[in-house]
């Protein structure tokens, strides 16, 4: 039998031993002779040798054959010898072939096992111990979310297969569009991958093979389809490529056009998309028809885009680029960024709707949450993603993060918690003391803005470190701080959609908190230590006169958990910044909630045995967890459910618990960025046609 945590361990010194190792991350792969679409316009692009290697699977089952043949046995023991044999075939590699066509009893063991587990949980913690000094064993706590991954996928794939979405309690699943979109799948197929779960990678890149199409003459929400499907396909793509044992592809695919599966399906999709682009301006319309490749508008909001939309496909279709050697993928997302740059919008900051025919923008609201928080990450993220060599974006990031700075950072009235509000009626309008959970990313890409993704310990060491470096850093541990309180706040320990803070009337901004901080506090040399905060303990839990707990505030409407990412995402990368053991301790606290409080549990049901002797007889079947649910009500315990697994489930969330308790260099931030869709993609180098193109109007 396997052994899983010995293969994460061989996994995790793969990644080590590959960094750096390539200037390329395909490692001399190319695309089939017999590409469609974009790729038969590569010519030469790729190396010559266009085979890829055959793979072997490695499921975590033991071999057909568990004893050495022999050729003599005694009668007397001939009998049980084949049934035993049979009997270790049935639970053994009878499952592979059980799990190959959908026939899996998937909530066995790894849903009793986590039953079982969850029974032993006990309370959540008053008070988050001192990691720093503990004996802690990470590595199985990473096992407990890959358990929680298996469980997640097999009660999919028994139950949903192929299917859009899928309600865990009614063991059913729905399709998006006629025919579907294979959305599940191809989000979460990288997470397979990064957890070595090569069997099930197997399966979905046959069905992705064999069913997957992008003819659907539907309308599809351009954004969703490029960070999901686009991101999914070239995360995977890259993965099986740069690290071909994560990625194994059938044997009798060598030499044919499913070769190169992946990037095939990327550049068919990436082709239908380019019609969203063809509007007035150039900002993509806010829904295409793939089967047409026409842009829709949006049916609301006056046909605006989402600002966010519009400007969060770029990374995926610069990779693409790079990988294609087509420049016309660069093109059309790079003058998106120019025609949103040309508005001129004060402090960096943008309202969040934009007219895809004019490129002008709707109304003046601001926020950093729906439909406005992605724009900021994805301008730190294409500076890092073509290794700097774009400094325009951080030149946007700066601007845009000290805009954030001076008008929508604030602090609660009690215990001074750091918030990141909204302005509604524009920068010179009030403040809203609202936040999304959209918004808890940004703490994580605060951070990683830093550093660039390199250590604080070692970022610091750069004579280019300044003080205004160390305030960034003070304001991702704040807004950290803040995204965990509102976890806190619920009766599940799991945060609500949106929250409300009670602040001063008028609030007090940074620069009050603050007064030695400038515009200019990049120009004066750091202290080499992080500035003191200004927020008041959150612990321990069981104090209920803390004053943190008088300043959060959960709405009926806005008590509903979807299983988001945004907050474990923060916590991932602040532990790989700072190093700080803290982030790993709030993440276990989280996901232990998780598990408690939006497990789909099925007690004691009789079931038929399959042991062939028994075949007749019901036997007890114990307890088990057979997936997990999104909440329509987190602040009451028990949880109201609302029966649907979310894709970001399994495509981030539980992406991002597993990385976080996975070794710091374990997929490296000093190597590959992330979409917003938590699919990793390497850092390049731009070449040729693909760059900016473009310079900033004089402001």
């Amino acid at each position: 039998m396997s052994n899983p945590p010995a293969q994460r361990l061989h996994s995790e010194s793969h990644w080590r031993a590959n960094r750096n190792t390539s200037a390329s991350p395909l490692g001399g792969y190319g695309l089939s002779q017999q590409s469609t679409g974009v790729a038969n316009k590569l010519g030469n692009f790729f190396d010559g040798d266009r085979r890829l290697p055959m793979y072997k699977d490695k499921p975590y089952f033991a071999p057909r054959r568990t004893a050495p043949r022999s050729r003599r046995r005694k009668i007397v023991y001939g009998g049980l010898c084949v049934f035993v044999l049979v009997c270790l075939w049935y639970y053994t590699a009878g499952s592979v072939e059980r799990h190959r066509h959908g026939l899996d009893t998937p909530d066995t063991p790894k849903g009793e096992e986590m039953w079982k587990w969850l029974q032993s949980l006990g309370e959540p913690a008053v008070e988050i111990e001192d990691a720093q000094h503990q004996n802690i064993d990470w590595n199985a706590r990473r096992e407990k979310v890959r358990d929680a991954f298996i469980i997640s996928w097999d009660g999919y794939e028994q139950h949903g297969w192929g299917y859009d979405e899928y309600r865990p309690i009614a063991k059913e699943g729905r399709q998006m569009v006629p025919g579907g979109m294979g959305w599940i799948i191809v989000d979460a197929l990288d997470t397979l991958m990064i957890m070595n779960l090569t069997s099930r990678v197997q399966h979905a890149r046959n069905w992705i093979h064999n069913s997957l199409q992008y003819n659907q003459d539907h309308d599809v929400n351009t954004f969703e389809t490029t960070i999901r499907m686009l991101g999914g396909l070239l995360s995977a793509h890259y993965l099986s490529t740069a690290h071909p044992g994560l990625a194994p592809i059938a044997d009798d695919d060598a030499g044919s056009p499913g070769e190169d599966l992946y990037i095939e399906k990327a550049t068919d999709l990436a082709d239908r998309l380019l019609g969203a682009f063809d509007s007035g301006s150039g900002v993509p319309y806010a829904s295409i028809n793939l089967n047409k490749s026409t842009g829709i508008p949006a049916h609301a909001d006056n046909g605006a885009s989402s600002t966010a939309e519009a400007t969060t496909v770029q990374l995926e279709f610069k990779y693409l680029a790079k990988l294609t050697g087509e420049a016309e993928y660069w093109r059309v997302v790079e003058k998106v960024m120019q025609v949103v740059d040309d508005q001129k919008m004060e402090d960096g900051l943008l309202p969040i709707y934009i007219y895809p025919e004019t490129g002008h923008f709707r109304g003046d609201n601001i926020r950093l949450g729906s439909r406005g928080d992605s724009y900021y990450e994805y301008l730190i993220k294409q500076y890092l993603q073509t290794s700097k060599q774009e400094p325009i974006y951080k030149e946007l990031w700066d601007e845009a993060l000290m805009g954030i700075r001076k008008h929508l950072i604030a602090y609660t009235k009690n215990a001074q918690l750091m918030i990141l509000g909204e302005k509604p009626a524009g920068l010179h309008g009030r403040l809203s003391p609202k936040m999304d959970h959209l918004v808890c990313f940004m703490p994580g890409t605060i951070a990683l803005g830093a550093t660039g993704g390199v250590p604080l310990s070692e970022a610091r060491k750069s004579p280019d470190w300044t003080q205004r470096q160390d305030e960034e850093i003070l304001l991702a541990r704040e807004l950290m701080k803040t995204c965990w309180a509102t976890y806190l706040a619920t009766e599940t320990g799991l945060a609500p959609e949106i929250t409300y803070f009670t602040v001063d009337d008028p609030p007090k901004m940074f620069q009050d908190m603050y007064p030695d901080s400038t515009m200019s506090a990049g120009n004066r040399k750091s202290q080499g230590e992080d500035l003191a905060m200004k927020s008041q303990p959150l612990y321990p839990l069981d104090d209920k006169t803390l004053k943190w707990r008088e300043d959060i505030q959960i709405q009926s409407q806005d008590r509903h958990n979807l299983q988001r990412p945004e907050t474990v995402e923060s916590l991932f990368y602040m532990y790989r910044v700072t190093g700080d053991e803290m982030y790993r301790q709030w993440g276990w606290e989280m996901f232990k909630s998780f598990v408690r409080h939006t497990a789909v549990i099925e007690h004691d049901q009789s079931h038929e045995s399959h042991v062939p002797a028994d075949a007749a007889k019901k036997v007890p079947r114990p307890s088990r967890i057979t997936g997990f649910t999104s909440l329509s009500n987190a602040n009451t315990v028990p949880p109201v459910t609302r029966d649907n697994m979310e894709s970001f489930w399994m495509a981030e969330t539980l992406k991002y618990f597993y990385l976080l308790f996975s070794d710091r260099d374990f997929i490296s931030l000093e190597d590959h960025v992330f979409n917003t869709e938590a699919h990793p993609l390497p850092r390049f180098q731009p070449t040729g046609d693909l760059k900016t193109g473009w310079t900033r109007k004089p402001r």
